[in-house]
């Protein structure tokens, strides 16, 4: 009695929020008379990121009432909060105004004479700015891998949320990812991704060291260092982990598929 309780609370809930509370995946454009490409688009409400391509598109994840900023050197600074027609039709046109910038008048300094390793020298010039040297807001930080960025959309089940969803005060979209499975999912393909980065990583600095002392075939390489990922304590000894540690676990993990090799052709 209890279950059919919680599934047709679920349900209701469901109904009314699902459309309002849930994150979706939206597709714009931006228009200008300037360049439209590596504009910043910035959704201020979840920190998600990203940037424009030569033809002023994007793809972000938004929900109702965030508020997306978008911003470059070449034009103002612009910001849209995301109402229920951009949720509903999942496109976004956005029309940036250029910035025009007033130069003081400046007095040239040095002639150039048209011999390049002679105007070279004579040439004075400033590091390169960045956006912060405009005021124009950034993000530094390590930009999330898809997976990574829609495990954060899912957000994770945990039983008090329930009450909250009741009262409108949490998003419905942990509870429902929990229940299918989807948030399982995500985490399982963000693991799987995090270790293959890491291989792969590993293979670029330490395979010529390793292989120095641990002769193997070429055509077996590729299926050693995938034996080697399989290991459930493959992140603990590799992940952050000197180089001197990772040879030791590459060492422990040669001998073991040696051994199976050994018991395969016997």
């Amino acid at each position: 009695m209890k279950r059919l309780i919680f599934l047709s609370t679920l349900l209701f809930i469901v109904n009314i929020h699902l459309g309002f509370s849930q994150s979706v995946e939206i597709e714009g454009k931006i228009v200008s008379t300037s360049n439209v490409e590596n504009i910043h688009v910035i959704n201020k409400t979840k920190q998600y990121f990203t940037t424009t391509n030569k033809e002023g598109l994007f793809i972000i994840y938004v929900s109702i009432n965030d508020t997306l900023q978008f911003s470059s050197i070449q034009h103002k600074m612009h910001s849209v909060i995301i109402n229920d027609a951009v949720i509903a039709s999942k496109n976004i046109f956005v029309n940036l105004k250029e910035q025009v910038n007033e130069l003081d008048e400046v007095l040239v300094g040095k002639i150039l004479t048209g011999d390049l390793a002679s105007d070279l020298k004579n040439v004075e010039g400033d590091p390169p700015i960045n956006f912060y040297d405009v005021g124009i807001p950034g993000y530094t930080g390590k930009i999330a891998t898809q997976s990574e960025r829609r495990l954060s959309e899912a957000g994770e089940f945990k039983p008090k949320m329930l009450l909250g969803a009741l009262t409108g005060g949490i998003s419905l979209n942990p509870i429902l990812n929990g229940i299918s499975g989807r948030t399982k999912m995500l985490k399982n393909r963000v693991a799987i991704e995090s270790k293959e980065t890491l291989i792969r990583s590993i293979k670029a600095r330490l395979t010529v060291d390793f292989l120095a002392s641990n002769p193997l075939k070429e055509e077996r390489l590729a299926d050693f260092f995938y034996f080697c990922v399989d290991d459930p304590n493959f992140l603990s000894h590799c992940y952050r982990q000197s180089d001197f540690k990772i040879l030791i676990f590459l060492r422990k993990k040669y001998r073991q598929y040696q051994e199976n090799i050994k018991f395969s052709e016997d």
